[in-house]
């Protein structure tokens, strides 16, 4: 437990709290934390992980303990050692030098991020240039640019972005998104790009993941009766700061936390209604965690909001399952 709360004068009152559902991990992030564990089994203890497996300090911490080492290059791994990818994915270069190098290595990129992978790859056999949606420095941006050579995609992080970009109205053009990004604002930057490029092509389906999708819909299907919103994830989930973002856009203010001890008691003043959510890579555990602090300061009505039902599975990768 990691909640140093005292007891609240306030107590008495109670406390509406409306827990999202779903929320919390999704399938990809349920697999690339599963390939390290089982790497671990299969391979023994030190297993390299490249960057964060997913964006939970939570979750790296529990994988260390475990013996996973967390590393920024190829270069820190020794040569003998196994080496797994992040869920975010990896630019083409990555795995071109673990196999020049001849490393074991096993890629936790998630399915659905892969799947926009072979659909930039695909535009750029027919000739088009791509158009990406999402923010700048991301893992996930830095691993789907890096599929096609320089110069063949342009990044667009917001609506605005949209009347600097250079190409005249009949250039062949496509365009991919981030799977993590905000349904609407992703919606306005598309209907922008189809306004001035009418033929410019985009995914039969809709590139942001269903995970994604999902808890957005969740934190709006319960702002609307909530006096303030918490978000579990980490400050570089962009997911879980989409979150935050959507109960904002609909008048109740968000908080993003990483564990019960971020809660400021204070933000509870003059809230009736609470509801809580997590980001995907942020497990049911801290959930409770944080439940479990609330009840220190109120008693504690609780109720699950249901948006939609999640029963994805992703296989693992063929080393760890022959």
């Amino acid at each position: 437990m990691n909640a140093p709360f005292q007891e609240s004068p306030a107590k008495a009152r109670p406390l509406n709290l409306l827990i999202a559902a779903p929320r919390g991990f999704c399938a990809g992030v349920d697999r690339a934390i599963e390939i390290v564990e089982k790497a671990l089994e299969r391979f023994g203890a030190p297993v390299y992980v490249r960057h964060e497996i997913v964006h939970n300090k939570y979750v790296v911490e529990g994988l260390k303990a475990k013996g996973a080492i967390f590393v920024k290059e190829l270069d820190e791994v020794p040569a003998d050692a196994p080496v797994v990818f992040s869920a975010h994915g990896v630019p083409k270069s990555v795995p071109a030098e673990a196999q020049r190098r001849k490393m074991i290595y096993l890629d936790a990129t998630c399915p659905l991020v892969s799947k926009v992978h072979r659909q930039a790859e695909r535009q750029i056999e027919k000739g088009r240039h791509i158009i990406f949606i999402g923010h700048e420095g991301h893992p996930e941006v830095i691993g789907t640019m890096g599929q096609v050579e320089p110069g063949q995609m342009t990044l667009v992080e917001h609506i605005e972005d949209v009347d600097k970009l250079p190409f005249e109205s009949d250039e062949p053009l496509a365009y991919l998104t981030q799977t993590t990004l905000s349904v609407d604002d992703t919606r306005e930057v598309i209907a922008a790009l189809e306004w001035r490029y009418p033929k410019i092509h985009g995914p039969k389906a809709e590139d942001i993941c269903y995970a994604t999708s999902n808890r957005q819909t969740a934190v709006k299907d319960l702002a609307p009766a909530c006096d303030l919103v918490l978000v579990i994830g980490a400050p570089n989930s962009s997911n879980s700061l989409r979150l935050v973002e959507v109960s904002e856009r609909l008048g109740t203010p968000g908080k993003l936390v990483q564990r019960a001890s971020d809660i400021d008691p204070a933000w509870l003043e003059g809230v009736d209604t609470l509801g809580l959510t997590a980001g995907a890579s942020a497990p049911e555990v801290l959930v409770r965690e944080v439940v479990d602090a609330l009840r220190q300061l109120r008693e504690v009505h609780e109720t699950t909001v249901t948006a939609a039902e999640e029963k994805m599975v992703f296989k693992l990768p063929r080393q760890l399952t022959e």
